[in-house]
């Protein structure tokens, strides 16, 4: 992107990733290369030193005036589709720039058409360049039904920056994915566990919060052995992180004791670590190979293993189930005799978008100029913005009173206490984002009404002792006896 900004003369540089879990991460090597000055960072778990906001800093993050901008998919696209003055405040600097698209499988398909729509103009009229970056190059060029007719408008111009794709891929095969032999046969947690305790270091990633904690139950026992998952707060999963990666480690340098390490699929969202050995549940062909890239990273083996097993259950219904099921249609068809191929990749994707509607909100249609004699020039903005959001909201956001080793109390109690004396300091809000799990709205209601989750400052908060060490917030059916909180 670099070497294009200089031959082209372009204005800069916008890198847009989906993870908010490692924008800090990212952007900190940016700055290690190009200089404190050149990056600026904007997403809303942005951490600001309260001593250094500014009224110039807050207006340079909402103009994106700076060579590098670091920033998610949410700021970047919500804000192509808002309607509102402060967002669209940025939208000029995007002109003549090069925006790269980290991690492009993760685009929603339910917003693929308004998207590329956007993307496409861009580049025809304001001179933008795109670069999709992805180890499963999702299909976002124009899609035809058998009969010509026009499905997906989609991208124009699509061209690959290193030739022979294929050819790569197999020049840098680095793992070998064991499917399952018979895709009907069912793996049982207590016969996936007996199959890990084989394992002297192996990561095992589930499609469900609940499912990661019912396998870590049957393991905990056994070596070392770490639980993430949704449940736990941001602050929570990065120290147990540095704790594998400090094992994985040590195991390099010598030592044999075993680590096992059982996960839901957010160790898949860019999470830097190694195992020599990877098992995943059932799910589409993009998440099996997200898993994989958890597998061997560093290529000081020969080759890895990821081993898929099914589950006694689907993933959850929706876009995850689909893309587990047409993992098996291609499976029982042949076509994943190398599922981390380009051939086999492109496969699944054409597929899963046949699934669903790739303009679910009808975003395009309210943004058609439809005239009439009340309104000669009609464009339904307001309306597209409110549809355009990338998140789902339906969780609830509580905040949770994480205490992490060593502290002798949890620090969200201070600012809690803050927010009640001022609740205008944003600089707090920022901090407890990384205090915060979503929980489904079903269970949070749960919890609220047995007393476990209160309000306070504005927020909803955790009681401590619904809130565990190892797997955070606990569900209704899981929480510890009254007896057995008495010392």
């Amino acid at each position: 992107a670099l070497e294009h900004a200089r031959l082209h003369d372009k204005s800069r540089i916008i890198y847009a990733i989906p993870f908010t879990s490692i924008i800090e991460q990212n952007a900190g090597v940016f700055r290690q290369f190009l200089g404190e000055e050149a990056v600026l960072e904007h997403h809303s778990s942005l951490d600001v030193d309260p001593g250094s906001e500014n009224a110039g800093s807050r207006l340079a993050a909402e103009n994106w005036d700076a060579p590098l901008i670091v920033t998610t998919n949410v700021q970047l696209f919500e804000s192509l589709f808002a309607s509102r003055t402060s967002r669209c405040r940025k939208l000029h600097n995007l002109v003549n720039s090069i925006v790269i698209l980290d991690e492009a499988q993760q685009i929603p398909r339910d917003f693929h058409e308004p998207i590329t729509r956007a993307m496409q103009q861009m580049s025809d009229n304001f001179g933008v360049t795109w670069v999709l970056c992805t180890a499963t190059q999702p299909d976002l060029g124009r899609q035809v039904d058998a009969f010509g007719g026009v499905l997906h408008t989609g991208l124009d111009n699509i061209r690959e920056i290193i030739p022979s794709p294929a050819e790569l891929a197999v020049r840098l095969k680095r793992v070998v994915v064991e499917m399952p032999s018979d895709p009907d046969e069912k793996t049982s947690w207590e016969s996936l566990a007996q199959q890990l305790t084989q394992e002297d270091c192996v990561l095992v990633v589930v499609n469900k919060r609940q499912d990661a904690r019912m396998l870590y139950e049957l393991l905990h026992d056994e070596g070392d052995t770490y639980h993430l998952s949704a449940n736990m707060c941001a602050e929570h999963r990065s120290r147990i992180l540095v704790e594998i990666r400090q094992k994985l480690s040590e195991r390099r340098a010598g030592s044999e004791a075993p680590l096992r390490v059982v996960s839901t699929q957010l160790i898949e969202a860019g999470v830097d670590v190694d195992f020599p050995v990877v098992y995943r549940a059932m799910a589409g062909l993009d998440s099996i190979a997200q898993a994989a890239g958890r597998c061997n990273r560093e290529g000081r083996l020969e080759s890895g293993r990821v081993v898929v097993f099914q589950p006694e259950q689907l993933p959850p219904p929706g876009f995850l189930r689909q893309g587990a099921q047409v993992t098996l249609k291609l499976l029982r068809s042949g076509q994943l005799n190398e599922p981390l191929s380009p051939q086999a990749i492109q496969a699944f994707f054409s597929d899963l978008n046949t699934q669903g509607d790739r303009d679910k909100h009808r975003i395009c249609g309210l943004l058609k100029a439809e005239s009439s004699s009340d309104a000669p020039l009609a464009i339904q903005f307001r309306e597209a913005a409110d549809k355009f959001r990338l998140i789902d909201d339906k969780g609830i956001g509580v905040v949770v009173p994480f205490c992490p080793e060593g502290d002798g109390e949890t620090p969200v109690d201070q600012w809690l206490s803050m927010l009640e004396q001022d609740g205008s300091r944003k600089w707090v809000h920022r901090k407890l984002q990384r205090y915060s799990v979503t929980l489904p709205e079903s269970l949070a209601r749960q919890l609220y009404g047995m007393g476990a989750i209160y309000e306070r400052a504005g927020k909803f908060v955790v009681e401590s002792s619904h809130y565990h060490p190892v797997w955070g917030v606990q569900a209704p059916d899981s929480l510890i006896p009254a007896e057995s909180t008495v010392i």
